[in-house]
């Protein structure tokens, strides 16, 4: 039983398509009942209490949108799954690519994060789970603004996690390893990429966004209450290689 979700609300921010969209549907299997935000038609990834349109390049724009719905649902777990990725050498990066990228990874993550926690201070309890990237750990190539956003999201779990933490508000994130989703098809397409990445995950695949579900079950339910400020990488054993 303390995995079970049933009479909690769970919140997923880019729920449309893969990672969250198999995280949303996971957290409803669970028992959670889900407030879905994303660009895009939510309808058909799982039965919500409220699907929210939001384009979160625009962070101004999410306060007014989910303001009401948090006052008509409240809410007890956050996922900031969100995310954008911009492809291309460092020193052509234009600075307009590398605000956007900033805004939807980070921004965007932390203006939901505190009208979330909000909600979850004054009831004395809630979980957030950001999602953060093997790219918080490593620098990467030919994708500046994300690694930077990535990094600056696991900063900021562990200082939400060192703020929230006595008002019972638990604040993890999430490392995925290479997932088969929309930001890796150009690398699984890479004929030269695509074969030395899968050689060096000693589980000799690529990761799925279902692989996500179970993680974020634990860090979302009671079993992970004394669980707070972790990056939890789930990578198919990349970082230990």
């Amino acid at each position: 039983m303390n995995f079970s979700l049933n009479g909690k609300t769970a919140l997923v921010t880019g729920a449309r398509t893969g990672i969250g969209r198999a995280i949303a549907q996971g957290l409803h299997e669970a028992g959670a009942e889900l407030i879905l935000v994303g660009r895009g038609d939510l309808e058909d990834v799982a039965p919500a209490l409220a699907t929210v349109s939001l384009d979160l390049s625009d962070p101004a724009s999410i306060e007014p949108a989910l303001t009401p719905v948090l006052a008509e649902h409240g809410v007890d777990i956050l996922v900031n799954n969100a995310g954008t990725i911009h492809r291309g050498a460092a020193v052509d990066v234009s600075l307009s690519d590398w605000q956007r990228i900033m805004a939807v990874n980070l921004d965007s993550a932390f203006e939901i994060s505190k009208l979330c926690g909000r909600h979850m201070i004054a009831q004395g309890s809630g979980k957030v789970i950001n999602i953060a990237s093997l790219l918080s750990f490593q620098g990467g190539i030919l994708v500046s603004a994300y690694t930077a956003s990535k990094h600056a999201l696991v900063g900021m779990t562990k200082l939400l996690a060192n703020e929230w933490a006595a008002s019972n508000v638990q604040v993890n994130a999430i490392a995925p390893g290479y997932i088969e989703t929309n930001n890796t098809a150009p690398l699984r397409a890479d004929p030269d990429r695509e074969p030395s990445i899968r050689a060096r995950i000693p589980a000799g695949r690529w990761g799925k966004p279902e692989d996500l579900v179970g993680p974020t079950v634990f860090l979302s339910s009671a079993a992970s209450d004394y669980v707070t400020g972790h990056v939890l990488v789930v990578d198919g054993g990349w970082l230990a290689r």
